[in-house]
């Protein structure tokens, strides 16, 4: 056994069978069907000369393969791996290699020498027709044995999500893999003309088939999604549930671009990216398309600084705005370990890039101050701020002094040193908010739209101030992915807040993407609002997310909202509309707008009254700029019931 396990590595390992083994093998049948060949047609007792001029003319044949071999590097592959084009390139050269052979047989027999044309024409032909056949029938006897092998060894009874469209190209990437990871048992196919059908061998189904049985039948063990059908597939929750409940592993191939697709059909090669899904993958969301090419030539060769880099988004927006070449990046962050994370990936990634990391808050206006006047940048994404819904309700002066006053400084120093374009990032929390966070995102959101508003009316050209507003990224740091992830780990229980909340979700480097966009195309004073698809029911999502892990005896566990909750969050308030903008899945809130004098009087009032840490007389100043804010499971609520409307009055 220990010999054969040696012999049976040996032969799988890379450094198998080099080129002139194969050349020789070859030849050597070249040889053998070329004397085989002989004694068919001739069929008579023949002497010692003939059996010798036989042997000569049979290594001439041989030799002469090597030519066309040569030509058409026959060699050149490896024998386990042979595809059709292998077959072909070997015909191509055998007819060469015939055809020199044939003609040599007459130039011989012209001069005389019968040492060398021993084989009449009809035997040449039949011997390299033989020949041909003998090889082609050794490379699929080797491709059979090996991919049996492997086959039988480690790979998973597999589907192929997607049949035509993109199904046959991910088929063929999948059976060429090494080792083999899928031993494909049919397709799932949309097209019902081709139900009952067999393609490459293995049956197709339909969505309209028993699915169920069709797993237990043929004992499936995953199925990978065709690059083709994944928007398709995120979308039916159906046949994803199904999957999940027949512990059916589900994967896939790497999203398909406009270079992957002609004429329908997926172009993939042996090194196609499969991997196991996670439960973000499946969540309902369509693929978002972004016109990158415009934002890089913005922000080529411009000056750019990042707030909040260390942060799931800012980190984000610094990769994707590295790869438009900026002449020099600044970054900003008070987290000092997360900042040198940043610091690390920046050398790794993108050493080419000028980039300087800062360690601060966004609220010390000195050090802002130091940092606008000596790195003047052309374009700001203000990212930085506390997001954490509970702690903010413990600590609403930090809320003001970070997200609300922090946010006034950088804006006012984007106006005095000329920065041509500020981008915040704001939250679906701050439409109708119901706590402290997402009251100072709407009080940002109000600042940074008047100061845009002012400017248009004093100056020409001015600083342009554009707010970008989304739900929850997944992935994100604190999101509650990760949560019932490390729970589950755990053992549970899952906790979730009610039974009844649902959220919107989108991926970080797609929300990234549309505020690149989003910030880069706007003329100022918009407050985007993203399409952010379907809301996901969180108890559902974490009872998939139990199923997805096969663990065992994990309960969920409602725990009941938290101080300042919703069960769903708004991009809208019901005063707000939205009008079309350059990209399906941005448009423009059309917002009330306020006089940036009283604006601004009213925020540096909150700012002082903030330092006291007074957490009441805080968040009844902030109701009193926002009207819309009630709290909600706070203890914040009482002062909901006092009289007094809003400070400020809108203009438009």
């Amino acid at each position: 056994m220990d010999v054969l396990k040696k012999v049976t590595s040996w032969y799988f390992s890379k450094n198998v069978l080099p080129y002139w083994v194969i050349l020789l093998a070859d030849a050597f049948t070249v040889f053998v069907c070329s004397v085989f060949s002989y004694w068919i047609i001739t069929n008579t007792q023949t002497t010692y000369e003939n059996h010798v001029d036989l042997f000569y003319t049979a290594i001439l044949y041989a030799a002469i393969s090597w030519i066309g071999a040569r030509v058409f590097r026959t060699y050149s592959g490896i024998i386990r791996y042979s595809s059709f084009m292998d077959l072909l390139k070997l015909t191509y050269a055998n007819v060469l290699s015939l055809v020199i052979a044939i003609s040599s047989h007459y130039l011989f027999r012209y001069m005389g020498i019968d040492a060398l044309s021993a084989i009449s024409p009809l035997g040449i032909l039949m011997a390299f027709l033989l020949a041909t056949m003998a090889m082609w029938g050794i490379r699929v006897v080797v491709k059979l044995a090996f991919d049996n092998s492997i086959s039988n060894a480690k790979a998973q009874r597999a589907l192929i999500y997607g049949a035509i469209t993109g199904g046959i190209g991910l088929a063929k990437s999948i059976r060429s893999q090494s080792p083999l990871r899928f031993e494909l048992m049919g397709f799932i196919s949309h097209e019902h003309r081709i139900k009952d059908m067999r393609l490459m061998n293995v049956p197709v189904f339909t969505l309209d088939d028993d699915l169920e049985s069709v797993i237990k039948k043929y004992r499936i063990q995953a199925v990978v999604v065709s690059p083709l059908r994944i928007n398709e597939f995120r979308h039916n929750q159906r046949v994803q549930d199904l999957f999940i409940a027949n512990g059916v592993k589900i994967y896939m191939a790497r999203e398909a671009t406009e270079a992957s697709i002609k004429d329908g059909e997926l172009q993939t090669d042996n090194d196609v990216r499969i991997r196991e899904v996670s439960v973000e993958d499946l969540l309902p969301r369509s693929e978002i398309r972004v016109d990158l090419k415009s934002v890089e030539e913005l922000l080529i060769g411009k000056r750019v600084l990042i707030t909040g880099s260390a942060g799931s988004i800012g980190m984000e927006i610094v990769r994707q705005v590295a790869r438009f070449h900026p002449e020099k990046m600044i970054l900003i962050d008070q987290a000092e370990t997360p900042q040198h994370g940043v610091r690390l990936m920046m050398a790794r990634d993108f050493p080419d890039v000028s980039c300087e990391v800062v360690v601060t808050s966004i609220s010390r206006r000195t050090r802002m101050e130091n940092v606008f006047s000596s790195f003047r940048p052309d374009y700001v994404f203000h990212a930085a701020a506390y997001k954490h819904v509970p702690m903010m309700e413990d600590n609403p002066s930090e809320a003001v002094m970070n997200n609300i006053y922090g946010t006034k400084i950088i804006a006012d120093m984007s106006v005095k040193y000329g920065t041509k374009k500020f981008v915040m990032i704001s939250t679906d929390k701050a439409v109708n908010p119901t706590n402290v966070m997402g009251c100072s995102k709407r009080i940002c959101e109000i600042y940074v739209q008047s100061l845009d508003r002012k400017l248009k009316m004093e100056r020409g050209e001015h600083t342009q101030f554009v707010t970008t507003r989304f739900g929850n990224v997944l992935g994100s740091n604190g999101s509650v992915i990760p949560l019932f992830r490390q729970q589950i780990k755990n053992g549970g229980p899952v906790t979730v807040t009610d039974e009844r909340i649902v959220r919107y979700f989108m991926l970080i480097p797609e929300a990234c993407k549309l505020v690149l966009e989003a910030g880069t195309k706007g003329n100022g004073g918009e407050i985007f609002v993203f399409d952010m698809g379907d809301p996901v029911k969180i108890a559902d999502l974490a009872k998939r997310m139990i199923a997805m892990s096969g663990a065992k005896n994990v309960e969920i566990k409602y725990t009941g909202l938290r101080e300042g909750e919703k069960l769903y969050e708004e991009v809208l308030n019901e005063q707000e509309d939205t009008k079309p903008t350059f990209h399906e899945k941005i448009r423009i809130a059309q917002v009330r707008e306020y006089d940036y004098d009283q604006v601004n009087q009213e925020i540096e009032q909150l700012v002082e009254l903030s330092k006291q840490f007074d957490d009441m007389a805080t968040v009844r100043k902030m109701k009193q700029i926002v009207p819309e804010y009630k709290s909600n499971n706070s203890k914040y609520t009482v002062l909901d019931n006092e009289e007094g409307g809003g400070m400020l009055t809108p203009v438009k």
